[in-house]
């Protein structure tokens, strides 16, 4: 085997393999000699068919193996003999010439093809030491529990019909048949029958539940409304609506008191044991978000002292990923880039650099991952194929299997349990300072402050010791910020064409910002 460099131009890299026909026609003969006691040919005794006899029956694809095998193991020999790792599977380009392939196939010609790929780049860690983080951490409130204790509350609310003549408040329940109608004409879906809808609830379109304040069960009544311009709907988007109801019932809340009988309904023992739970679950919360927003803190200052050259493979396929989403996501709400007050090249290099972000700071955390020998367990995998299937009630069985039968998407499971384990070393490593701050101010998006580029978290450092088994055309979809969906008041469109007053919220244009740098 003969190996030239025929390219060295800062990450790239092309080499020139040759391997002799005489090289090929040995291995060749040891195929036809493994296969020898293996096949059966009328005529002859097992074992005892004849090697030319053989070649003249197998030997085209036996060859045709041995180049295949030839290319995958000589390409991996000269790239590792150059002490090189490529950031990428490397690119194999056989001769396009049919008449070279073919006397290669025949013996009378060496194999000549080349290998092109972008090596990972070389540069210094460093230390951690002098990078200065603030923690942000707020105390629970005793006013946020109860506030939590009143939301629960209102989930187990029980309601009583109102007497007789009474009018419909907010706040109350009301038992409604409705027939929706757009100019004059029942449209698929706009019908229901014994629908409760809380008043004040903001369940149905804006201007559809307050015109049921002050009603009488037994009344008729016209609502008059317009379907929001970005309701999930296309068809009814936009369009002014009325619907025929009838209010069968009027239903007044009955008063829940919060106290140790409503905790025993929860299953706990007293009031004091269900504010313990209420306060370390809000605990629990607060220390997410202040972990979520340390760690974007933390790539910020990372991507602030690190500069090297990428692999523009790499950043094409991360920005392409990029791309995809935000188009996709600007399509399902309508939108433009007029809308958003810039324009298609301005946006594009804007993403541009996001996706050279992921792709430096996936490096650099890949890097110190196998420099400090991060490993994620079975255990660790295990736990994270659960917490996906209950993402999807009802489907566990085929998400397991989904994950069992495909090695990329267990891969794409690992990634973000290594990043976190490389980031908190580097937090370790780092000088922290706990910074008290209230809910609002703990709750407060950074990105409104940061123009969306740069506060991000996620660093795609799926990178790390598998960089040149894949092209790192990742696809995530385990970004729940981006599907906070109140389901009282967002339903599957399926759904909500059996309850047309239903409101489709707008998708803010961050979130979408945030899932492009895989928040």
């Amino acid at each position: 085997m003969q190996v030239t460099e025929t390219l060295n131009e800062g990450l790239k890299r092309e080499l020139k393999v040759v391997v002799g026909a005489q090289e090929l026609e040995s291995q060749l003969e040891q195929r036809l000699h493994e296969i020898k006691d293996q096949v059966r040919v009328r005529g002859f005794r097992p074992g005892k068919v004849p090697v030319n006899h053989l070649r003249r029956l197998y030997g085209r694809s036996l060859m045709a193996e041995v180049v295949q095998k030839t290319v995958d193991d000589s390409s991996q020999k000269a790239i590792a003999e150059r002490n090189e790792k490529p950031a990428y599977q490397p690119q194999i380009e056989l001769p396009e010439d049919k008449d070279n392939i073919e006397q290669v196939i025949e013996g009378k010609a060496d194999l000549a093809y080349t290998v092109s790929f972008e090596i990972v780049p070389s540069f210094e860690i460093g230390d951690f030491s002098d990078i200065e983080l603030e923690k942000e951490v707020a105390p629970v409130e005793d006013a946020t529990i109860d506030e939590a204790l009143a939301n629960m509350a209102r989930h187990y609310r029980e309601f009583e019909p109102r007497a007789e003549g009474e009018t419909a408040h907010n706040g109350d329940r009301v038992t409604l048949d409705f027939t929706g109608k757009i100019d004059g004409v029942p449209f698929e879906g706009g019908s229901g029958t014994d629908a409760k809808l809380e008043l004040g609830s903001n369940t149905f379109i804006p201007g559809f539940e307050e015109q049921l304040i002050g009603l009488k069960a037994g009344e008729n009544t016209v609502v008059h409304v317009t379907f929001p311009e970005d309701y999930g709907v296309e068809r009814l988007a936009g369009k002014p609506a009325t619907f025929d109801v009838t209010l069968k019932e009027v239903a007044a809340p009955k008063e829940l008191a919060i106290d140790d009988e409503f905790a025993k309904k929860l299953g706990l023992e007293d009031l004091a044991t269900l504010r313990e739970r209420v306060r370390e679950q809000i605990a629990s919360e607060y220390e997410q978000v202040s972990q979520s927003k340390l760690k974007r803190q933390l790539l910020d200052r990372l991507d602030e002292r690190y500069d090297f050259a990428l692999p523009e493979r790499l950043v094409e396929n991360e920005f392409e990923q990029i791309w995809r989403s935000l188009t996709a996501e600007m399509e399902r709400e309508g939108r433009s880039f007029e809308d958003e007050n810039t324009t298609e090249d301005e946006a594009r290099a804007e993403y541009r650099r996001i996706a050279e972000r992921r792709v430096r700071l996936g490096l650099l955390l890949g890097r110190v991952g196998e420099q400090v020998n991060v490993t994620v367990t079975d255990q660790e995998l295990q736990g994270a194929m659960i917490n996906r299937a209950r993402q999807f009630p009802g489907q566990e069985r085929q998400v397991f299997e989904f994950y069992r039968n495909n090695p990329q998407a267990m891969l794409e499971l690992r990634g973000p349990i290594f990043e976190q384990k490389v980031v908190d070393h580097i937090v370790g490593q780092s000088k922290v300072a706990e910074k008290s701050v209230t809910r609002e101010e703990l709750y407060a998006d950074p990105d409104e402050e940061h123009n969306h580029v740069h506060s991000h978290d996620h660093a795609h450092s799926h990178s790390h010791d598998h960089a040149h088994d894949h092209d790192h055309s990742h696809d995530h979809h385990d970004h729940a910020h981006t599907h906070d969906h109140d389901h009282a008041h967002e339903h599957d469109h399926g759904e909500d064409e059996k309850k047309p007053a239903a409101k489709k919220k707008p998708a803010a244009k961050k979130a979408a910002k945030k899932e492009q740098d895989g928040e």
